[in-house]
């Protein structure tokens, strides 16, 4: 179900008010009249229903007629044994992306946001195109990561999500392994997996994915891949290898080929058969 994302809570009186990009979008593209009644989520992650009061002068005012608890949104690496409607008993799930291009990194955040990540973690690796120092940056530039806080909220809108997609400024690749690691100190049973174009271990992801992690991260190298020398660091880190079959995807395609097969299996976990080998003529 579609919800609309509201950047504010209501006032002590059950009021809230939208103008500009959000006005444009109820008022113009859904054209909402007064009367009406449209589902939009808090920030901290309720459920609310929202009557329309009036859309005069460029300002929609509401009335908040009842709320329920979605499950408190916590930020990554902070609650995130906290569910949602759209979860379920789901573990988080964090994208590390080493960065692309511009444009193929807006699409990553548009489709991480649409399948209901929890993380999207971008990272400076040695054949991205984009470099970042390796601390990272404590705050990306401003147009960028509005336009991506843009990409995620639209995204969310379109797709119902109710998952509170965080996008974090760009990281060096020193920073991204000290992140992982905090990740680790704070949930022992967080999962990494490193998707990589050359075979590196005979596993299965339904294998990683059967021990119940509380988080699972993936990382996905830029145009060009991983240098064996990351791969291997990821690996030390404590990263599980998996080969997405035999071809070699583009990395705004393998984002989402790795977010969506892990997250159908987790899905449908309960719903796994596990089959024993026949012995003999038994």
């Amino acid at each position: 179900m579609k919800r609309f994302i509201l950047s504010g809570g209501p006032d002590k009186n059950g009021k809230i008010r939208l103008e500009g990009r959000d006005y444009h979008y109820l008022v113009r593209v859904r054209r909402l009249a007064p009367g009406e009644i449209f589902p939009a989520l808090l920030p901290g992650g309720g459920e609310v229903l929202v009557r329309v009061l009036s859309s005069d002068g460029g300002v929609l005012t509401g009335d908040c007629l009842s709320a329920e608890s979605a499950g408190a949104a916590q930020s990554p690496g902070k609650g995130r044994d906290a569910q949602t409607p759209d979860s379920g008993a789901l573990p988080p799930i964090i994208l590390f992306q080493s960065l692309p291009k511009s444009e193929k990194m807006d699409l990553i955040v548009r489709q991480a946001a649409e399948g209901g990540l929890a993380e999207i973690v971008p990272f400076s690796s040695e054949f991205s195109i984009p470099k970042i120092k390796n601390g990272g940056e404590k705050k990306g530039p401003p147009a960028r990561q509005a336009r991506w806080e843009r990409i995620v909220k639209e995204a969310r809108q379109q797709s119902g999500s109710s998952v509170a997609t965080a996008v974090r400024p760009p990281l060096g690749i020193d920073a991204l392994f000290a992140y992982w690691e905090d990740l680790k100190s704070a949930h022992p049973g967080a999962l990494g997996i490193l998707f990589h174009h050359m075979p590196l271990e005979n596993a299965s992801l339904h294998g990683y994915l059967e021990k119940d992690p509380e988080i699972v991260a993936l990382a996905i190298g830029p145009e060009g891949g991983f240098s064996p020398a990351e791969a291997e660091r990821f690996l030390e880190a404590g990263f599980k290898p998996l080969t997405l079959g035999g071809s070699v995807l583009r990395t705004e395609t393998a984002a989402l080929y790795g977010a969506a097969a892990i997250r159908i299996i987790l899905l449908e976990k309960n719903s796994w058969e596990i089959r024993c080998p026949r012995h003999g003529n038994g």
